[in-house]
């Protein structure tokens, strides 16, 4: 099979992690017997430095003429001097708008090896195994107006949290889709006791669930959401969110299973998905080696997965991931004071090597 996808390594630690996630996707096509077909382009700040502008209409292009699209991360506070439409996170957004990307899949599972990396204790975060379901392109950071006017000393604020039926209505659905396979549970979190975007949300979301039987369904506000993931994580199952409540719960859940390091996410639903790493550009470890690339090699899982459908394929980056935990292997984030740690590569090479053999197409 071609698997023609675009890189997009972008700020920080982005390159660091992204060439560790294409050094595993090389090797799992190489057992597999696929060919990769790959387009280096850049966005965010190194975009803005290069060609004036976060997102070049060469990177739309060919983002939109791949199966798929890898990004590393992007931003710094280097680039907070620019005009808003020019910095780094404007770029990412207009691109998850062109690409039509409206659920942001982000799982959170604890694995064995890590549970004491965890601030929790074992016995409570043991079982975590969680697929945040993020409503990505309605909410507050795309509500319109939004604008800071006045003069210095009395400036006001105004940013618009917005919602239709239809946005709610289709993550939804694809919360519920996701829940078919995995354990049958999704739990919605908004804040219907205070804001009409949530109480819209509550109600689309209970109207969906009459069209699955099959899901059991449970509503809860944000703050108990909170609460409760730090005090019985293994609770949930699938975690359905709107776009603000998403991004905060998610770093929440990367805290409780060891590191933010660790967690992928998929931004799906339209012509093209996008898959990175949840954590930022980290420009302060930049080009030191010691960045957690495991977030971006489990997003290229994630990216076989949802985008070519090769389950047996994203199946073995993950065991790969799993077996060089349980060997002992650790980043500096999650080693323990006496551990040696990794540096990004060596702990790329640990896992590109440790790809399954025998769940190859022999």
């Amino acid at each position: 099979m071609l698997l023609k996808i675009t890189i997009l390594p972008g700020d920080g630690i982005g390159p660091e992690v992204t060439d560790e996630a294409v050094r595993v996707l090389n090797n799992v096509a190489r057992r597999f017997n696929h060919e990769l077909s790959l387009d280096r382009k850049e966005v965010g700040g190194a975009a803005l430095l290069s060609s004036n502008h976060p997102l070049p209409d060469d990177t739309i292009h060919s983002c939109l003429a791949s199966g798929a699209v890898l990004l590393g991360a992007v931003g710094g506070p280097s680039f907070d001097k620019f005009p808003k439409h020019l910095r780094p996170e404007s770029g990412l957004l207009r691109l998850r708008r062109e690409l039509g990307a409206f659920a942001n899949l982000r799982p959170a599972v604890c694995f064995p090896a890590l549970e004491d990396c965890s601030p929790l204790r074992p016995e409570v975060v043991r079982g975590t195994d969680i697929l945040i379901v993020r409503e990505l392109l309605g909410g507050i950071y795309f509500g319109e107006p939004r604008v800071t006017q006045g003069a210095s000393g009395n400036r006001e604020a105004l940013d618009t949290m917005r919602y239709t039926e239809p946005e709610i209505e289709r993550i939804a659905r694809m919360a519920f889709e996701l829940a078919r396979t995995r354990r049958r549970m999704v739990t919605s979190v908004d804040k219907a006791n205070v804001l009409d975007c949530s109480r819209l949300w509550r109600d689309v979301v209970t109207g969906v669930a009459q069209d699955y039987a099959d899901i059991k369904l449970g509503h809860m506000y944000v703050d108990s959401a909170a609460m409760l993931l730090v005090s019985r994580p293994a609770d949930f199952d699938v975690l359905l969110t709107e776009n603000m409540f998403g991004d905060i719960l998610s770093d929440e859940a990367g805290g409780i299973v060891g590191s933010l390091g660790l967690l992928a996410s998929a931004s799906i639903g339209g012509t093209v998905g996008l898959y990175e790493p949840v954590h930022g550009s980290a420009p302060d470890i930049a080009g030191r080696g010691i960045a957690n690339p495991l977030g971006a090699i489990l997003s290229a899982a994630m990216l076989l997965r949802y985008s070519f459908k090769l389950e047996r394929e994203a199946g073995s980056i993950e065991a790969a991931v799993s077996s060089v935990l349980a060997a002992g292997h650790r980043m500096r984030d999650l080693a323990k004071p006496g551990q040696t740690a990794l540096t990004t590569a060596e702990m790329g090479a640990k896992v590109a090597e440790a790809v399954v053999p025998q769940m190859a197409i022999h």
